[in-house]
């Protein structure tokens, strides 16, 4: 096992690259980037840092040419021969070749198209642009890059011992937290902490505790890299960007209102039925059950991103009840800001109603907080969006208006089209 204090102090990370391989990147990234390719591949889509923690000076914080460097290895990097060989044979949710032999010679051959840096002020300006299944790639490995060099920033400035103690707190914390996980009965948790996370060895660390810690009840990790180093099962679906990108493109009221599904529909035909997992906040959760065909229903479960995730659950509970579905036979995926107080509260209030499982964030790869002078290590919400498709905006509400993003003009008329009313608002801790 890696002595990360002692790493830190002697190198101060100078040796290790930030993003270290192709695949240090979250599951979801890969089989959305393979349908990407099949339905969409000459989508002009750009992509840009958005800090909405706005009193992290980011630009104060990293060198500009640190960044720089790391972000050009980044771009470097290519698929090795074992890695390929892993995604090529392994069985992915009991499916082998998950991914095709056209993808695989298409993302074997893949380097990241170039980036674009400004400082402005006391923040950076990033944004990657090009087709949407080469800079959609972008994502992950940019904000673990941002996410690590601040985390270094601060890091530099500790002493030896300084640097044993703090990682020594940090490793307690997480070994007591997955002591009270594992009162917990009938507890399904995956590592979902991959893009905000303290670093590459701080995570690789956390995941080992936890199948060490909570045997069974830890069902596998976003990262695939560390999913191959550790042979333990990628975990992941889709995400937002593919409802914003498709929503985009749009021609009138009618075509967006129809984009969520028609999406989700392309999915169901490339993934044989499998990976049937809906993520309904992008536009308003209540009005995209409210209006989803039928055959969605029939779908295994949901993930909780945004928003109340109690009343999202109860949401979903009645909308199967509605469609004459049985939601004791449905997997509910909680994902959204957890920290262990939410996951028994939550495990408590839905095991028995619902197959409940757990997607542990940042508070699970990056929680040092406390821990640092200034509180210099909390985590700080940093995100990566499509921010627009072939030159126009995309637009993401969710459920909780202070994570919505796009010009105003096209929120409201997203929020009219969707029929989207009163929000709360809630605060966005990560």
């Amino acid at each position: 096992m890696v002595d990360i204090a002692t790493r830190v102090y002697n190198h101060n990370f100078k040796i290790d690259p930030i993003v270290r391989s192709m695949i240090d990147t979250d599951f979801y990234k890969l089989l959305m980037c393979q349908s990407v390719l099949r339905n969409w591949p000459k989508i002009n889509v750009a992509f840009s840092l958005i800090n909405r923690s706005t009193a992290i000076p980011l630009a104060r914080l990293i060198d500009e040419g640190e960044l720089r460097e790391q972000l050009d290895h980044v771009r470097s990097l290519s698929l090795t021969r074992g890695e390929s060989t892993w995604l090529r044979g392994n069985t992915f949710y009991g499916k082998r070749q998950m991914f095709s032999p056209a993808f695989m010679e298409w993302f074997e051959k893949l380097r990241l198209p170039p980036y674009h840096l400004e400082r402005r002020v006391d923040q950076y300006e990033l944004t990657f642009e090009g087709s949407w299944p080469e800079v959609m790639l972008w994502e992950i490995p940019a904000l673990a890059v941002l996410m690590e060099l601040r985390s270094r920033s601060v890091l530099a400035t500790m002493g030896k011992f300084e640097l044993q103690v703090l990682y020594a707190r940090a490793m307690t914390r997480l070994w007591e937290k997955i002591e009270r996980l594992r009162r917990i009965d009938g507890l399904r948790i995956a590592d979902f902490g991959t893009r905000r996370r303290h670093s590459f060895l701080w995570q690789d660390w956390c995941v080992q505790a936890m199948i060490e810690g909570l045997g069974e009840a830890f069902v596998g990790t976003s990262n695939c890299r560390i999913a191959m180093r550790r042979d333990i099962e990628a975990i992941g679906t889709n995400a937002h960007e593919l409802p914003m990108v498709t929503a985009a493109l749009a021609d009138t009221d009618a075509d967006l209102r129809q984009a969520p599904y028609r999406v989700l529909a392309d999915w169901h035909e490339e993934h044989d039925g499998n990976l049937r997992i809906i993520l309904p906040d992008t536009y308003g959760t209540e009005g995209f059950l409210k209006n989803a065909p039928d055959w969605l229903a029939g779908w295994t479960g949901i993930r909780i991103d945004s928003g109340d995730p109690a009343a999202g659950a109860e949401t979903a509970i009645r909308w199967w009840k509605e469609r004459g579905e049985d939601p004791a036979g449905k997997l509910v995926i909680f994902s959204d800001g957890l920290d262990v107080e939410k996951i028994e509260e939550l495990q408590a209030r839905f095991a028995g109603r619902v197959k409940v499982s757990f997607g542990w964030g940042t508070l699970l790869t990056n929680d040092f907080r406390g821990f640092a002078p200034n509180d210099g290590l909390a985590p700080f919400s940093l995100v990566c969006k499509a921010v627009s498709a072939n030159g126009r905006p995309t637009v993401k509400l969710s459920d909780n208006p202070n994570k919505a993003m796009g010009p105003a003009d096209e929120i409201a008329r997203y929020k009219r089209v969707f029929g989207v009313g009163t929000q709360q608002r809630l605060e966005v801790i990560v």
